[in-house]
C-alpha cells in the first residue's frame, strides 16, 4: 500500500534539510494517497471548523481558505496520518526514534486568489519547543514555482525567535499581559522575540528556496523555517495542500507570551512531552 518511497529519504536528502531546514521529495505519496487528501479537503471545505479563516484581498477574487485540527472526524485524515508515508518522513527528517502527530492544516487558495501567505516560521506560534520538529507540505494540485511555499535557507538555525504574525492582518500576536516577550531556547540561552525581517528577505539577503511541486510530491521542512507564499495566480485550478506537523522526542510543552494557535495544549503543563491521545504517537517501521 505505500510503495516503495524509502529509496527518498537518502543521506544527501538529509544533509540538505539540516543545512537548508527545507527539502523537496518527488512522487512521495501515490494516487492512494492524493484522491484520499482531496476526499478529506473536499469535506472539510464544506464543513469548516470554529478555526477557519476565508482571507480575501477584495470582494469577488478568490479566498484563501485555512482550517486545522479536523483529523479526528475526517477519516480521510486520519488514513493518512497513520497509515501513508508520512509519519516514517517525518521521523526520518527529525531523526527521531519515535514521533508524534500534532496537528493537519489545510490550505486552500481558490483560483485569482491574491492574499499571500506573510512570511512567518511556525515554532512560535505553537506551544511546542524542541528541535526534532517538522511539518510536511503536501500539494493535491499541481502548483508553479510563482506560487509554491517559499523558503529563507538556513533560518531554521538563525539564533533568534519570531513574533508570529496574523495571516489576515500581518500584524503581530498580541503579548498576553503579565508575561514576558522572552523564552529560553533548548539550550537554556534566554533568547528574545525579533519581528520576521521582511524588508531585508525581500532584499535578497539571503538564499530563497522554492520549487514547482505535483501531486505526491512533499515538502518537508523545520518548523523554524522562514516560509510564506504568493497568492494563486492561475484563473482555472486551486491551490489545495494538506500541511502535517509532526514532534519528535525531544519536543515539550513551553509557555508562550501569547495565545497559542491552535489554541489547544490537552491539559499538559510546562516541560511535559507532547504525546497523547489529542496528539498521538504514530508507530513506524523500522
Amino acid at each position: 500500500m505505500m510503495g516503495n518511497f524509502t529509496r527518498f529519504l537518502t543521506p544527501e536528502a538529509l544533509e540538505d534539510y539540516r543545512r537548508d531546514g527545507a527539502v523537496v521529495l518527488r512522487g512521495v505519496f501515490e494516487d492512494h494517497w492524493i484522491e484520499a487528501v482531496r476526499r478529506g479537503i473536499a469535506k472539510n471545505l464544506a464543513k469548516p471548523s470554529q478555526y477557519s479563516e476565508a482571507l480575501r484581498v477584495k470582494e469577488g477574487e478568490g479566498a484563501y481558505f485555512n482550517d486545522y485540527c479536523n483529523w479526528s472526524w475526517i477519516e480521510e485524515f486520519s488514513d493518512y496520518i497513520f497509515n501513508s508515508p508520512a509519519a516514517t518522513v517525518a521521523r526520518f527528517f527529525t531523526e527521531s526514534p519515535n514521533i508524534t502527530f500534532y496537528h493537519e492544516h489545510v490550505l486552500n487558495k481558490e483560483p485569482g486568489t491574491s492574499k499571500h501567505t506573510p512570511w512567518h516560521h511556525d515554532q512560535s506560534y505553537y506551544p511546542f519547543k524542541g528541535h526534532q520538529v517538522c511539518s510536511l507540505w503536501m500539494p493535491v494540485d499541481p502548483v508553479s514555482e510563482e506560487c509554491s511555499v517559499k523558503f529563507v535557507a538556513g533560518s531554521h538555525r538563525w539564533p533568534r525567535w519570531l513574533f508570529p504574525v496574523k495571516f489576515a492582518s500581518e500584524k503581530r500576536y498580541p503579548t498576553k499581559e503579565g508575561l514576558q516577550e522572552e523564552e529560553k531556547d533548548e539550550e537554556g540561552n534566554l533568547a528574545s522575540y525579533s519581528p520576521v525581517p521582511v524588508d531585508e528577505i525581500e532584499a535578497g539577503k539571503w538564499p530563497i528556496l522554492k520549487w514547482k511541486c505535483e501531486p505526491g510530491d512533499v515538502v518537508v521542512f523545520h518548523m523554524r523555517t522562514v516560509h510564506g507564499a504568493k497568492g494563486n495566480t492561475s484563473e482555472t485550478r486551486q491551490r489545495r495542500v494538506l500541511s502535517t506537523r509532526w514532534l519528535g522526542d525531544d519536543a515539550r510543552l513551553c509557555r508562550r507570551p501569547w495565545v497559542v494557535s491552535p489554541p489547544i495544549t490537552a491539559g499538559l503543563v510546562p516541560g511535559d512531552p507532547p504525546t497523547c491521545s489529542t496528539f498521538p504517537a504514530v508507530p513506524v517501521g523500522t
